[in-house]
């Protein structure tokens, strides 16, 4: 199998302008990254998917050099974006798959499109339930500065002008990584200071998002990958799993040792999880 090559483009949708790559060729698949990440976390996934289908990774509508709505943003809003850059590239039927905030938006676009959503793959994931939106909003308020003029909540940080706010957004992220990896966290940093992104909007989103109203039109098999040492996450599998009543059916993968940058950090263990699903649904 030759090596895969990334096809890089903006199209164009009533929306503005929304920026992917593509790869590779028969059923479609769109990656959809975590706040405040971009297309890049999938830099490692998506080529290798990309020997057996074709797999577009996107900047979600909010993220990356994709374009960006007005504050208060909505997973709602996330799921129009990539049902607009699935309409711009003539993609009928497509298979989804979501880590973190990607995870609520992939679910939202099956909610919001149940005949076109072949397949779902839903990574890292928790229940956008009234328990969770109290305690999202609640560690979000607690971006305000402490004595120390530390912002409390992750991935927010307020801008200094001797550059603290960066070792800032670092510290809060870095026992969440695996260690010897700070090469992804340079990649997070990145994301987060593109032009546009406020990396505290699209967590707040998530604690906007009324899912228990949503999963019950999820019509499409599901895939749940499980990383299990994510603090985040893992604690609501089980939650997550029983949370689909009208899915096709609903597996559940555990990848083992998996961290916040599951994607990264598990590759191989992720793509040979999402090919074998999709291999037996599609």
């Amino acid at each position: 199998m030759p090596d895969v090559t990334l096809r890089y483009g903006y199209a164009e949708t009533p929306l503005g302008q929304l920026h992917y790559a593509e790869a590779g060729a028969g059923e479609p698949v769109i990656l959809l990254h975590q706040t405040p990440r971009s297309l890049d976390e999938y830099r490692e996934v998506q080529p290798l998917l990309a020997k057996k289908r074709h797999v577009i990774s996107m900047d979600m509508y909010g993220f990356g050099m994709s374009a960006k709505p007005e504050a208060p943003q909505t997973i709602e809003q996330y799921a129009t974006g990539v049902i607009a850059l699935a309409d711009a590239l003539g993609l009928e039927r497509f298979a989804v798959v979501g880590h973190h905030t990607g995870m609520f938006v992939a679910s939202e676009v099956a909610a919001t499109v149940p005949g076109r959503v072949t397949a779902a793959v839903l990574s890292s994931g928790e229940f956008a339930d009234e328990e969770f939106r109290v305690e999202v909003t609640r560690q979000m308020a607690q971006g305000g500065v402490d004595e120390s003029g530390v912002a409390q909540a992750v991935d927010v940080a307020i801008l200094q002008e001797d550059g603290q706010h960066l070792t800032q957004l670092w510290a809060k992220r870095h026992l969440l990584y695996p260690e010897g990896r700070p090469d992804l966290l340079d990649r997070f940093i990145r994301d987060a200071l593109a032009p546009g992104v406020d990396p505290a909007e699209g967590h707040l989103a998530c604690a906007r998002y009324v899912m228990e109203e949503r999963v019950e039109l999820v019509t499409a098999p599901l895939l749940l990958l499980a990383a299990t040492e994510d603090p985040v996450s893992y604690p609501h599998v089980g939650k997550v799993a029983t949370a689909y009543p009208n899915a096709k059916s609903v597996k559940v993968v555990e990848i083992a040792g998996g961290r916040i940058p599951l994607m990264e950090q598990k590759t191989a263990d992720v793509v040979a999880a999402i090919e074998s699903f999709l291999d037996d649904v599609m």
